[in-house]
């Protein structure tokens, strides 16, 4: 069964930084209503899983969720319940509840299935892309810069969420990326482990310019070479970053069997 949609932007328009920042209280003024209670609680959680604010093994202590929300423990329980449905939480009862480790046998496959559907998005993108679109793309390369100049991880991310979802929308097809995102929730936190190696950000720069200048020439071949080249080298840090995180990671089968 396919994860869930990635939230890189809560309801509220905000950016993952700026909700994790601000306290729930004076967000709400602690009046929520249970179903409006859930969908933020399980945005900001989810949000903190993927980021690596939570990290695995974290425990989740739904009494103090409750608490820092000014709600009842029962829009806490069912977000994490949702949460635990996408692998997200595991919850053991006579235990306690953590964020899950990150499952090594689903990553391979989560890299498979997002460079099919990209491969297809980055030649559409080549063949159709209007000039306004490629500047658009070429813009959210350049925030990608700025933010690797400041060492800014968060930002850094962000921009790369957008640089692939902005090809996405280029190429006519928008809900490829939606596809895509709802397979790479544990590639999205394995990926955020990729950042603080040394050349990690200026390699990924250098292979999105790549992936840019394809679709600029409307090279779809070209593009599609370049787009694959820069998957399948996420796929081959996996081992690498296990060994210098072990304990955020698990043997287990793919989460899509």
């Amino acid at each position: 069964m396919l994860a869930g949609k990635l939230k890189t932007v809560d309801s509220l328009g905000e950016t993952p930084r700026a909700a994790n920042r601000a306290a729930p209280g004076r967000l709400w003024g602690g009046e929520f209503r249970s179903g409006r209670a859930r969908a933020v609680i399980y945005a900001r959680l989810r949000t903190q899983i993927i980021s690596l604010e939570r990290r695995p093994g974290d425990p989740i202590v739904e009494s103090q969720i409750a608490s820092d929300y000014g709600v009842s423990r029962t829009p806490v329980r069912e977000a994490v319940l949702r949460l635990a449905d996408e692998g997200l939480i595991e919850i053991f009862p006579q235990s306690g509840t953590f964020v899950a480790r990150i499952p090594l046998g689903s990553l391979p496959e989560a890299i498979v299935i997002r460079k099919a559907l990209e491969l297809t998005s980055v030649q559409r993108a080549a063949e159709r892309a209007t000039r306004s679109q490629a500047v658009a793309i070429s813009a959210i390369l350049e925030r990608q810069r700025e933010a690797k100049r400041a060492n800014d991880r968060d930002a850094f991310h962000l921009a790369d969420e957008g640089f692939h979802a902005a090809i996405a929308e280029a190429s006519g097809y928008p809900g490829i990326w939606k596809l895509v995102s709802q397979v790479k929730v544990h590639v999205d936190r394995y990926r955020r482990l990729t950042l603080p190696q040394r050349g990690r950000m200026e390699r990924v720069i250098a292979e999105h310019s790549r992936i840019l200048m394809g679709i600029e020439a409307g090279d779809a071949r070209g593009a599609a070479a370049a787009m694959a080249a820069h998957l399948d080298g996420l796929a081959a840090d996996i081992a690498d970053i296990r060994r210098l995180n072990p304990n955020y990671f698990v043997e287990a089968e793919s989460a899509f069997a």
